[in-house]
């Protein structure tokens, strides 16, 4: 579940960047927002089974609760799911 988990969280991180670096600049730019729609729903189905996963895996592995939160934190935050992966799950 783990090497799951570390696609997932790659998967999440690139399209987050692709959210705010290419779909929100062609909606205020250029007024195009059917990309915002369509990477959007990518993103988000990507956030949730990245979250859900991160349950999972907390339960399974018996996380402590301030790694869960990091990994939740992450997921918010521009590169965070590459940072999260790269220290927490380097080894898996």
């Amino acid at each position: 579940m783990v090497k799951l988990f570390k696609y997932i969280a790659l998967l999440e991180g690139i399209s987050l960047l692709l959210l705010l670096f290419f779909a929100m600049p062609m909606k205020y730019i250029y007024e195009l927002p059917i990309y915002v729609k369509v990477i959007g729903m990518a993103h988000g189905l990507l956030f949730v089974v990245y979250v859900a996963l991160a349950l999972m895996l907390k339960i399974e592995e018996q996380w402590a609760i301030k790694k869960f939160v990091i990994v939740c934190i992450a997921s918010i935050v521009p590169l965070g799911t590459l940072y999260v992966e790269k220290k927490y799950f380097k080894n898996a």
